[in-house]
């Protein structure tokens, strides 16, 4: 097992003891390893890394199993994230293809507060590496519209080219998977969030297609997202399963113990590789 240190400025250092920050799950709570989740992942047509945005030990294993997986699929790999929103694909690749500068990206392009401790580095590694990186999520003006008043409203309030940067209408919306449930309870009670689960409903199902739509025979689409939108293959993979059946995909969620030598017994079958981080590592922002 690949161990490692987090020191001041989230660096990272390899420990040759047995003490490791992470422990690695199969749904079925059996323990496994880092080799294993790379010949799983090979296989796959996409690969939803479900993460934790603050933990430092899930954008470190993110980009380690880039790295895995560029050795073995090269210009078959495609990257894609939660973290950039579609509309953002036009600066996203002007990036990439060196057309603008970095600074100018950085102040373009919206992003996260923990985009250079956590992101950059698979952005830059994309750059380098000649590949494509795929801005999956919906804007977040939208999203919030649907939070307010609902998905039906979306079919009406925005013009042709609006509609480019979603999913297609109507998104089919499933309030009795545990997920949305849950959060639709949640939703009634915060002022201006009564369609809380369409919100999500309506991200899961943009970032599903635009991985559908950039999923191509041999390729492999690695995303990266917020665990909520893949666990208990909910959220992006039913999506996934709606456009594409026929895709082989693989799940990786990213949970928090005390104890990471067993995995706890509500995490069970959350996704088909369960990262147990321990809950003291530094978090990232």
């Amino acid at each position: 097992m690949r161990k490692l240190l987090l020191l001041s400025g989230f660096s990272l250092i390899f420990l040759s003891s047995s003490i490791s920050p992470y422990q690695m799950y199969l749904a079925n709570g059996e323990k496994t390893d880092f080799d294993l989740l790379v010949y799983r992942a090979q296989e796959a047509d996409v690969i939803l890394f479900g993460e934790f945005h603050n933990n430092a030990i899930a954008h470190w294993l993110q980009l380690e199993l880039t790295k895995e997986l560029f050795d073995i699929k090269k210009e078959n790999l495609v990257l894609g994230a939660e973290m950039f929103e579609s509309d953002q694909q036009i600066v996203l690749n002007e990036f990439l293809s060196g057309t603008i500068s970095e600074s100018s990206f950085e102040k373009d392009a919206r992003l996260w507060p923990n985009y250079k401790t956590d992101y950059k580095p698979l952005v830059v590694f994309a750059k380098k590496n000649n590949l494509d990186f795929i801005a999956t999520n919906i804007p977040r003006r939208y999203a919030s519209v649907t939070a307010k008043f609902g998905l039906d409203t979306l079919k009406t309030m925005f013009n042709k080219h609006s509609k480019m940067f979603i999913a297609p209408l109507p998104v089919e919306f499933d309030p009795e998977l545990p997920g949305y449930k849950s959060m639709a309870h949640e939703g009634g009670n915060v002022p201006g969030m009564k369609y809380l689960a369409q919100a999500q409903a309506i991200k899961d199902a943009t970032m599903a297609y635009f991985i559908v739509e950039n999923t191509k025979r041999d390729n492999t689409f690695l995303h990266y997202n917020g665990a909520y939108h893949s666990n208990n293959y909910e959220g992006i993979v039913w999506y996934l399963k709606k456009y594409k059946p026929s895709l082989k995909i693989l799940t990786i969620s990213v949970v928090e113990q005390a104890d990471i030598s067993k995995l706890e017994d509500e995490y069970m079958k959350l996704a088909d590789f369960i990262i147990v981080v321990d809950e003291d590592v530094t978090k990232t922002n």
